[in-house]
């Protein structure tokens, strides 16, 4: 990350801070249906969890686009089955039309990382204040939140947009390839995006928060091709490519630290596939992360200067390739609008805390959204929770009142401006 957008983001997080501490009062109306509907959010989060829907999880990812559409439907949404073109899912768009003038898209996504029969270790199970099971937080707990903070406001009769749609994805954990350029479409589309990524649970944050920047990803790829010969009888006779990648590997391991905005690790290798051959071939690839618009095409030109120097081995070649996949998502100073109400709003329940986290490491469909700057954009409005991607996934019951508040208060407030 650059020091300027850092400066600019911790600044502007400071200033919303000491704006939210003017705490007004609460929409008592609302926060009693957010308590009342609590009950009815936990049924929600275990039906979805009992749908084991895994990115490649075709059976999977087909009954929670059943379940999320019926959802919608009962809501009073017209809905529509998107193919996502990439990997085995379709997406589902949900259009409600309404009588005000502001236009609203709220984003998450069905699909887990989890492989098929994970319910078999990972059960859903509850806790003391916890509920545990694979893709709770990340994300059915958001998908809960949209769909319970839709009914709160239809049954309070609000109508007060000129168009509210819903969006959910089966690709995000393998990059939204496939849905990602309708997000940026229906982002540009609309005036304010809500995206309900999970916030950290307050065991490992001290309280609840939304996001201001996530990292964009991209994939790096160093390509050696070399000469194969026998191992045993002839070694001198090849030119091998697994040295000459490790030579590189290592020539390139920190070239992204020069690099504002980029990060670069080397996680995946192969070469070779026999013991008494010497590889003619070898590759490496790279996991990127980008906080800044130009950081890649930077990374790419750094990347091959620093090939460009020299090989190990001779008589080989390396090549560097790099495919950007989602972009990266700041919040800016529209987002931080919606941050501070978003304070505000918390604050509104006996002084609640919302922290603003500057920024994370891992990709968001919220980039695609903001990619072009038009629409506000919010990120992390689902429930609080933690060990998504690991062992023991779970959400803090005690969130789902404050999740469900804020999302009615916001949209209610919003479309009065």
């Amino acid at each position: 990350m650059s020091m300027p957008v850092l400066a600019r983001c911790t600044l502007l997080a400071a200033l919303a801070l000491a704006a939210a501490t003017q705490a007004t009062a609460a929409d008592e109306k609302l926060l009693a249906a957010a308590r009342g509907a609590q009950p009815a959010v936990i049924d929600s989060l275990r039906e979805m969890v009992l749908i084991e829907s895994g990115s490649q999880d075709a059976a999977g990812l087909k009954a929670m686009a059943d379940y999320v559409e019926g959802r919608l439907r009962t809501l009073g949404a017209v809905t529509e089955r998107i193919p996502a073109g990439v990997g085995p899912g379709e997406m589902v768009k949900g259009s409600f039309t309404g009588t005000g003038k502001r236009s609203f898209l709220l984003i998450a996504h069905m699909d887990t990382v989890y492989g098929k029969g994970i319910l078999a270790t990972e059960p859903y199970r509850q806790d003391g204040n916890k509920l545990y099971g694979p893709g709770i937080a990340d994300d059915k707990g958001g998908i809960a939140v949209i769909l319970h903070s839709l009914a709160i406001l239809r049954d309070a009769g609000w109508k007060d947009y000129a168009r509210l749609t819903v969006l959910f994805n089966p690709d995000e954990e393998i990059g939204s390839n496939g849905s990602g350029e309708l997000i940026a479409t229906l982002g540009d589309a609309h005036d304010v995006v809500l995206s309900y990524e999970p916030t950290a649970a307050k065991a490992v944050a001290q309280a609840e928060g939304v996001l201001l920047m996530a990292a964009g990803t991209a994939q790096a790829r160093l390509a050696v091709k070399g000469v194969a010969s026998h191992a045993g009888a002839a070694p001198d006779q090849g030119r091998n490519a697994l040295i000459e990648l490790s030579y590189q590997l290592l020539q390139t391991q920190d070239v992204a630290k020069g690099i504002p905005g980029a990060q670069l690790n080397w996680t995946a290798a192969t070469a070779g596939s026999v013991r008494n051959q010497i590889p003619d071939k070898a590759e490496a690839g790279a996991d990127v992360r980008l906080l800044a618009p130009d950081a890649a095409d930077k990374l790419l030109a750094a990347l091959r200067a620093k090939v460009a120097e020299g090989r190990r081995v001779p008589d080989t070649e390396t090549t560097v390739s790099m495919v950007v996949g989602r972009p990266p998502y700041v919040a800016g100073t529209k987002g931080m609008a919606l941050a501070t109400k978003a304070q505000a709003i918390y604050a509104e329940m006996d002084g609640r805390k919302l922290i603003l986290h500057p920024s994370t490491g891992g990709g968001t469909d919220a980039g695609y959204a903001g990619r072009s700057g038009k629409a506000a954009v919010l990120e992390s409005l689902g429930l609080a929770g933690w060990g998504y991607h690991a062992k023991n996934e779970y959400i803090e019951i005690d969130s789902i009142v404050p999740r469900l508040y804020l999302t009615t208060r916001l949209l209610s407030d919003l479309a009065r401006e």
